[in-house]
């Protein structure tokens, strides 16, 4: 969770393994669009000798929708080479790394960033350098420094990073795969044991980060007004992806890649492949385009886990286990977006292709005042499932909207249950995070964390 670890495969290739992405108007540069997609799950603070890196035989993407047909319009492409200067020592550095450029740091990794539109590819930076991954005070005294170096101008004007960061997507992952195990409930499970807060599993982890902040007039189709949110051009639809060449032959240190790039990741929702999809169906739903969604739409309709929840928890979700019509509601936050009418002020609507992409209405300004962590549901149009971003408590939310919080969005003659306004994993992000791009904040090293 989000999506760490969540197909068969996929968790067995972990520097293609999308965990998670986000999709935001930039809080503190409102004219942009921040995006951003994590990979390798669940990373310890200590890693050496070698230490988390992407994958250089792997191709990150970011894909954009803007013209409501669930198909890319504009991509984003990333692709990484690592240098070893060094070849006579084992040691990722020799020193103290004190700047991207220093003879110490002995394993770096370089990449290049190309934006491709109606067939046309644009190369919008080369040879960009990562940071190192946070070693320790000895290694690494100033990492934020480093990081900051990190933060590149691409020739369009936008900005870009890609490298560690700390984990921003917090979850107790613990309880709730222990058969849906929801503290501080558990005293009203079916196996109950005494109520207790939650454990924060990710507090100390950390991720790889591509990070992206373009300006918004380069996302959208054009033409439409960024003061209207009724505007259905202010809408687009995104998901993150990554892909291997579709040959691999195992030649020792020279291994040989050919032919086409075939998806083996993507994202865009939050806990989709984790949580609805069957487990049967998790790898294909991977290797999938988002525009032929509908093979997996009765998941979305029908989630086992609304009826988990009565089953776990008898008598407490008595509404969720009687309601037997399709979650029209779980439909349109997930698959269409949600029309205006249903929320006021609100809509994301990418039309009618059933399609898993995250959708962002950039005509919705961030938050000025303290934004909630609840999103829409908190009464904050800025946050998740408008887009996501980086504190959004988006399980918390999809585990209420499960429950049956948002059938009355569309179905006016439903009462959800009170649990549904309630139930939560019980954690939340504490100060993870920082106030300016990439938003995800710096991640601990190994020295610090025993």
């Amino acid at each position: 969770m989000s999506s760490h670890r969540e197909a068969p495969s996929i968790s067995k290739d972990p520097v293609a393994d999308n965990t998670d992405t986000y999709a935001f108007v930039s809080p503190d540069k409102p004219d942009t669009v921040t995006l951003i997609m994590n990979y390798i799950p669940l990373e310890g603070p200590a890693g050496g000798p070698n230490f988390y890196e992407f994958g250089d035989d792997v191709l990150y993407e970011f894909v954009i929708d803007n013209d409501m047909d669930a198909d890319a319009d504009i991509v984003y492409q990333f692709r990484f080479k690592t240098h070893v200067k060094n070849k006579n020592t084992f040691l990722y550095n020799t020193g103290q790394i004190t700047s991207l450029t220093s003879s110490n740091w002995n394993r770096v990794q370089t990449y290049s960033v190309a934006r491709v539109r109606n067939g046309h590819t644009t190369v919008l930076g080369s040879d960009l350098l990562c940071p190192p991954v946070n070693i320790g005070p000895r290694s690494t005294p100033n990492y934020a420094a480093l990081a900051s170096a990190a933060v590149h101008t691409l020739s369009d004007g936008s900005k870009v990073f890609a490298g560690q960061r700390r984990e921003g997507f917090f979850v107790d992952l613990g309880s709730i795969f222990d058969l849906g195990d929801l503290r501080p409930f558990q005293n009203l499970h079916l196996i109950p044991t005494v109520a207790t807060n939650g454990h924060d599993t990710t507090t100390n982890a950390s991720i790889h980060t591509i990070a992206l902040q373009v300006p918004k007039t380069k996302l959208t189709k054009g033409g439409y007004n960024p003061t209207d949110p009724a505007d259905s051009r202010s809408v687009i639809g995104m998901y993150a992806r990554a892909s291997r060449r579709k040959a691999r032959i195992l030649h020792g240190p020279r291994d040989v890649e050919s032919g086409p790039w075939v998806q083996v990741s993507r994202l865009g929702n939050p806990l989709i492949n984790e949580v609805i999809t069957p487990m049967a169906q998790k790898d294909s739903w991977n290797s999938e385009r988002p525009k032929d969604d509908s093979q997996f739409v009765k998941q979305v309709l029908h989630p086992e886990l609304a009826g988990l929840l009565n089953v776990l928890y008898p008598g407490v979700f008595p509404h969720i286990a009687a309601y037997s019509k399709d979650r029209a509601d779980l439909q349109a936050i997930l698959m269409t977006g949600i029309p205006s009418g249903i929320i006021a002020g609100f809509q994301n609507y990418t039309g009618p292709v059933i399609a898993d992409l995250l959708r962002l209405n950039l005509a919705i300004p961030p938050t000025t005042s303290k934004p909630s962590p609840m999103g829409i549901l908190g009464g904050d149009l800025a946050g998740y499932p408008n887009g996501r971003r980086v504190a959004d408590d988006v399980v918390t939310i999809e585990v209420q909207a499960i429950a049956g919080r948002t059938i009355p969005l569309v179905d006016p003659t439903f009462t959800p249950d009170g649990a549904a306004l309630l139930v939560t994993d019980g954690v939340s992000p504490g100060n993870r995070y920082i106030k300016h791009f990439p938003y995800l904040g710096t991640p601990k090293s190994g020295f610090d964390i025993p």
